[in-house]
């Protein structure tokens, strides 16, 4: 999420800085405060932004990197007729008030020349101090050291005001906000942008965008969720209500001026005009557990159908293979996605059998992370992201067929499309042991 907000406002990691996954704390090069700033208005996965004044592994090189500050950057923020406060923040320990006192205290060697007030100051300072990950193994030292100033908090305050909980119209499968909010960051949302889902469901994916501002758009084969008819998913609730639907859930949040519409669709076929049209695609498909994977039913099916009745018109389905589902999925995201728009996706995985030449390619679009969320100790799924960097023509789906390298699904031989109908009956029997 950081690397892809990154992108968007400007800054990059610095190059000293050896990233750990499991590190609380990373050091960035962003250009300017405002950008910063600017990236903490998106984030829910950063708590917060400081500007970096020292850091070493112990308390001593801290002190030194401190006082190797430029004290011309610091003297605007240390005025005799300003007001501040020191905070002191530790991961995987807890100090005592004393011990947290003699760490501020010998920080006097700095030229506070302001008033502390611990109410409402003018600046807030930090020390950040990282003991590791490990709690049963704690070090008396921390591993590394931080001071800096405090410049703005992310986001995660949305998690709270979107949670699903809340939402007037939901789903067996609605996505949880924080990841909402995370898939639209990846996608690189804007102010203006045209977001589409193809599998839209309850419609939670578009609120995270039109958050941000971006238009949005969504298409679902489920008439009643489209409508906001039938069978209720909130317990203690038998049928939805006459107001329950994805419009009404933009209107909870103030965001209907972003929703363009939903449409009854089926996203094996195509209904759009040539050319690109969207600027992201942001969207959780269904893995035939809690929802059934469908799409209409073949011609064959059709013209039976039709010779028993020519007033007849209900709608056949045939089931959607797992693989077909992505197939499809990738080439539509290649053929109207505008160049440099995102696709984002989750892909079902079953985790000992899981391997990098399991996620689909495509010639037009260039992988650009993909990020696990454990399920159990056998499942997960991953959050794909992928830009579009190549035009989409027809010699492209050709080859997409042909080359291995991108036939991630069609034929009957193809590995993935084994690896994917075993996934399924997998995730869906240790449903049904947790549930037992």
């Amino acid at each position: 999420e950081i690397t892809s907000l990154l992108s968007l406002y400007g800054g990059q990691f610095n190059n000293q800085q050896e990233i750990h996954v499991n590190s609380p704390f990373w050091i960035l090069n962003i250009p300017s405060e405002e950008m910063a700033r600017g990236l903490m208005k998106r984030t829910v996965c950063a708590k917060s932004v400081f500007e970096l004044w020292g850091h070493g592994r112990s308390a001593g090189e801290l002190y030194t990197s401190l006082k190797s500050y430029p004290v011309e950057k610091m003297l605007p923020y240390l005025q005799p007729d300003s007001t501040y406060k020191i905070h002191i923040h530790t991961f995987n320990k807890t100090l005592t008030q004393a011990e947290k006192i003699k760490k501020i205290d010998a920080l006097e060697f700095l030229p506070f020349n302001g008033k502390v007030n611990l109410k409402s100051p003018e600046h807030v300072f930090w020390i950040l101090e990282d003991y590791g990950m490990d709690p049963n193994n704690v070090p008396e030292e921390p591993l590394d050291v931080y001071f800096g100033r405090w410049i703005a908090d992310g986001q995660r305050e949305l998690i709270e005001s979107y949670s699903v909980k809340k939402r007037h119209f939901i789903g067996n499968t609605s996505m949880d906000a924080c990841l909402s909010f995370i898939m639209a960051n990846h996608a690189r949302v804007k102010p203006n942008d045209v977001v589409f889902d193809p599998f839209v469901g309850t419609g939670g994916l578009l609120i995270s965008s039109a958050h941000f501002g971006a238009y949005v758009y969504g298409a679902d084969i489920d008439y009643n969720t489209i409508h906001g008819l039938g069978k209720a998913s909130r317990k203690n609730q038998k049928w939805r209500g006459p107001d329950e639907n994805i419009r009404a859930n933009l209107r909870q949040y103030g965001l209907e001026k972003y929703y363009l519409d939903a449409l009854v669709s089926d996203s094996s076929k195509s209904i759009w005009r040539k050319g690109m049209l969207f600027d992201a695609i942001i969207t959780d498909p269904p893995y035939g557990i809690r929802e059934a994977t469908r799409r209409t039913g073949s011609q064959k099916e059709a013209v039976k159908l039709a010779e028993r009745s020519t007033e007849n018109h209900i709608f056949i389905s045939s089931s959607y293979h797992l693989s077909d589902i992505f197939f499809d999925l990738l080439k539509f995201a290649a053929e109207y996605l505008v160049m440099g728009g995102r696709l984002v996706y989750w892909l079902p995985v079953y985790r000992p059998e899981y391997t990098e030449e399991i996620v689909p390619r495509h010639p037009c679009l260039k992988l650009i992370s993909n990020c696990e969320q454990m399920l159990s100790s056998h499942t997960s799924r991953r959050l794909i992201t992928m830009e579009k960097v190549k035009e989409f023509k027809d010699q492209d789906h050709n080859s997409y067929s042909l080359d291995r390298q991108y036939m991630p699904y069609k034929g009957h031989n193809s590995f993935r499309e084994k690896y994917f109908s075993g996934v399924t009956k997998r995730i869906a029997k240790e449903e049904k042991d947790n549930q037992k």
